[in-house]
């Protein structure tokens, strides 16, 4: 939050929770929320509307603030001309979405901040995303802009509220055209051709842009865009001899990130993009739902560098393994709150610097670590003129282990531990200096990913205690921002309240989170609340004329066009996710509503994707779900007793991403589990040992006791 200038009073964003709107509470600029007194003001005025949107640790909000809305000319001109109006773009999607769409739709661009002017009706007329206040470098900046705006409507208003009209009505007229366009009823044979041409289509496309210097795909900046990594490992899974190219570039693009800038190198976890080419000079945020995403690309790789075979490599398992525990521990030690649910995340900038946070010199490692500076700084590449600003270093890994052991003469071992000890040192050095800002409130959607990460590495790793993390965030979130009564889900919680719709990727990635949980825990409450999460979206945001859901809720006036994403960015598409689940909890309780229902949405997006499949790859991982045959995977057992534990264990090491393993216990746990799977209660031990059952296409292969036996059933391709 700016600090008050002596005599200063706060505006109206003073009563907000969201941390965004309240870093702009002591502007002089007359800022409201988005809501009803803001737009009857307009309407009873005559004024357009000048909306604002960003979040708490975006850079060049910060900036764009200290500028422009700290500034009492800036100010005065807003607030004497426009009704001016402030969102976090976190705490409402939908709007940004909405306007986001708008922007570009002119050939205004799109990016944070996001500023646009709207017309009593709330319809965008012009707009753009960073102005400085005053103009040059080419960019017009607010002194001018808001004169010439301000002219404008009071001289053509007819012409701009028309001009507003027909953006919602282009985008509205879009979105009805591509509802339903190209689909039709097609055999089964047409619809899995048409879903292999978009794999290999955007196979193709990820092997043209892709980097092979450096790693990753397109040129700076980079994002870590997990979807293409995601998309990858099931592409290469299918035809492992074949595609193994997809593999390595996936590999490549994880190696270098986790040698990167971008990665936390003492801290764990990542930043939010690079902006070079090399992975090395981060663009310093720290968001949650890169985390989770990151952890589930570290982990998938992990699975497949461990296990025998042509995809063997146990130095790259042992790095990834330690890239998605360091992540965790990030997560766990910096964005936890006491109660449990997930914080969204960390600004760029601490004492008003980007990245002062991060970075060091010569002089505070060699003070920090004594006789072991010089081993460090060559292994983490610290040089006395340093690689960013004022001569400071970001740390990466600019010589391996082994590298660094023979420049100094010591075993690979020994370099290994004394650098293991000096990035604990450094850690304690940095945790007293200034630390960015915490955006502290919890988003339902990304708890949702953050408890998937934790619930999916407690498997892959056989840790409790990460289940255990993941089982009280998932605990805070039903209890905290979830409304019993009708089952609704609200966006976020902060300082005690729970406030704002749900959208449809919360009930999605919390759908997700749950099911994860349950194959962590195989506690059916977990799986019912999936279920329930699913439903609960199906009657919300299912669109019943075209297939697919809405992101948004209906019913809220304000919001013009209910939309459908189009693109896995840094945030997946609630579309994306909710196909996967729909379609994995359709296969697995045999619920055919819902697998038709899945279908549709699929063939809807295959015909939105024909010309373009790289917009979506995490659509594409839903599609690839739905060409396998169902194949259940079920161990009768006491899941805490050991013979149960191998059965399970077999399945924890492998990368099996289209398969979700049930456990059938005993008593009441049984009984709870049978009425969400009712086959599963013809299911029991054999002879009081575990046993386990695969059943392909509803066929079930001979029960197996051995974990031998059951690892060569997982072996065989269930399509």
């Amino acid at each position: 939050m700016s600090e008050p200038n002596p005599g200063r009073k706060p505006n109206r964003l003073i009563h907000e929770k969201s941390p965004y709107l309240l870093q702009h509470a002591w502007n002089p600029v007359d800022w409201y929320p988005w809501g009803d007194e803001a737009f009857e003001k307009s309407r009873r005025e005559g004024k357009p509307i000048f909306l604002s949107i960003g979040y708490s640790t975006c850079h060049w909000c910060h900036v764009m603030e200290h500028e422009s809305f700290e500034d009492d000319s800036v100010a005065a001109l807003l607030n004497r001309w426009f009704v001016p109006v402030k969102v976090d773009r976190e705490e409402r999607p939908d709007v940004d979405r909405l306007y986001m769409t708008s922007m570009q739709a002119m050939g205004m661009g799109g990016g944070w901040p996001l500023n646009v002017f709207l017309t009593p009706k709330l319809e965008p007329f012009y707009g753009g995303t960073y102005f400085p206040k005053d103009s040059g470098a080419g960019r017009p900046g607010l002194m001018e802009i808001l004169p010439r705006v301000h002219e404008v409507w009071t001289r053509q208003r007819g012409d701009v509220e028309t001009q507003g009209a027909r953006v919602f009505q282009a985008i509205a007229a879009a979105a009805a055209e591509r509802g339903g366009a190209g689909v039709a009823a097609r055999t089964e044979a047409a619809r899995r051709a048409q879903r292999e041409a978009l794999f290999e289509g955007c196979a193709q496309a990820l092997e043209r842009g892709f980097d092979r210097r450096n790693g990753g795909f397109g040129a700076a900046p980079k994002f870590p865009s997990v979807a293409n990594l995601d998309f990858l490992a099931r592409y290469w899974s299918r035809d492992p001899d074949r595609r193994a190219p997809a593999l390595e570039m996936a590999r490549r693009q994880l190696d270098a990130m986790q040698a990167g800038g971008i990665h936390d190198q003492i801290g764990g976890g990542f930043h939010r993009y690079s902006t070079d080419a090399e992975w090395l000079v981060p663009h310093f945020e720290k968001m949650l739902y890169d985390q989770a995403q990151l952890a589930w690309a570290y982990l998938d790789a992990y699975q497949i560098a461990r296990e025998p075979g042509p995809a063997a490599d146990p130095a790259r398992a042992a790095a990834y393994a330690a890239t998605a525990r360091g992540i965790l521990a990030y997560v766990a030690r910096d964005l936890t709150a006491p109660e449990g649910g997930f914080l969204s995340a960390e600004d760029a900038d601490s004492e008003g610097e980007e990245g002062k946070f991060y970075v060091w010199t010569p002089s505070e490692i060699a003070r920090a670590l004594g006789d072991d500076a010089a081993l460090f700084q060559y292994a983490y590449g610290v040089t006395p003129q340093g690689n960013f600003e004022h001569g400071t270093s970001i740390l990466y890994r600019r010589h391996p282990d082994a590298e660094a052991a023979k420049r100094f003469g010591v075993a690979p071992e020994a370099a290994a531990e004394r650098l293991a000890r000096d990035r604990e040192k450094l850690l304690a050095v940095r945790a007293r200096r200034v630390r960015p800002h915490l955006d502290d409130k919890v988003i339902t959607a990304w708890n949702g990913l953050m408890i998937s990460a934790f619930a999916r590495a407690a498997r892959v790793f056989e840790d409790p205690a990460l289940a255990e993390r993941a089982t009280r965030a998932a605990s805070f979130v039903w209890r905290n921002l979830r409304d019993p009564r009708t089952g609704e889900l609200h966006r976020r919680f902060r300082d005690g309240e729970a406030a704002g719709a749900g959208q449809l990727d919360d009930y999605a990635y919390l759908a997700l989170g749950y099911m994860d949980l349950y194959g962590a825990t195989y506690d059916a409450a977990w799986l019912e609340r999936a279920v329930d999460l699913m439903q609960q979206a199906l009657d919300r945001f299912w669109d019943e004329r075209d297939g697919g859901f809405f992101e948004s809720p209906a019913g809220d006036p304000h919001v013009a066009v209910r939309m459908k994403d189009e693109f896995d960015g840094a945030e997946l598409a609630g579309n994306s996710i909710a196909a996967w689940v729909l379609e994995s909890l359709a296969a697995l309780l045999d619920r055919e509503p819902w697998r038709l229902k899945a279908e549709r949405m699929l063939d809807m997006y295959a015909a939105r994707l024909a010309n373009q499949p790289l917009a979506m790859p995490q659509m594409l991982v839903a599609m690839d779900l739905a060409q396998s045959p169902p194949r259940h995977l079920v161990i009768a057992g006491d899941p805490a007793a050991a013979d149960t534990r191998a059965l399970v264990s077999e399945f924890d090491r492998r990368f099996l991403p289209r398969d979700v393993l049930l456990v059938v216990p005993g008593g009441e746990p049984r009984r709870r589990l049978s009425k969400l799977v009712p086959f599963t209660a013809a299911l029991a031990p054999r002879d009081h040992h575990a046993t386990a059952f695969v059943c392909v296409n509803y066929a079930c292969r001979l029960p197996v006791t051995d974990p031998a036996a059951f690892a060569a059933q997982l072996a065989t391709p269930g399509q």
